[in-house]
């Protein structure tokens, strides 16, 4: 089932969230969110794009979201993604859904453009941003650090 995300979930979300923060360089975050800083994060967002939990069994296994991509007004039309699955459930369709929904919503809203980024390497990510239809428009190599190493970032887009 998915839903629309509010500050009350942010537990489970920090729960899946904070599992790649601590051992992966896909979050480029270095220290686990708290439950109050996710709940704020989730509340900032939903004020104004969509937030989507996706549950089985009544447990909360993934979320995606929106947010906008830089704050000049010209920008207005384009925003960045996210989606992130608990590591029990890759591989099972759960970002796919996710991602629909919240591209769904997207053009119901009249936004044009969006945008993914993506550390690299990160093979599942790439796959599933080009089964949604992303094309990768941008590398920058060495743009990150962290676990001592630099990171690649590359960014997808969709044109809705």
């Amino acid at each position: 089932m998915i839903r629309t995300a509010s500050p009350v979930d942010s537990q489970a979300v920090c729960t899946i969230y904070n599992h790649y923060v601590a051992n992966t360089i896909i979050s480029f975050e270095e220290q686990p969110i708290s439950i109050d800083e996710m709940a704020g994060r989730i509340e900032e967002v939903t004020h104004v794009l969509p937030w989507y939990l996706y549950e089985e069994s009544g447990r909360v296994v993934g979320y995606a979201y929106a947010i906008p991509w830089k704050s000049r007004s010209a920008y207005r039309y384009a925003v960045e993604s996210a989606v992130y699955v608990s590591s029990h459930f890759l591989g099972k369709g759960v970002g796919s859904k996710l991602y629909s929904a919240l591209i769904t919503e997207l053009q119901r809203r009249s936004f044009h453009c969006v945008i993914g980024g993506i550390a690299l390497p990160n093979v599942a990510s790439i796959a599933l941003h080009e089964k949604m239809g992303f094309e990768k428009v941008a590398h920058f190599r060495e743009v990150g650090w962290k676990f001592q190493q630099r990171i690649d970032v590359g960014y997808w887009e969709l044109l809705l």
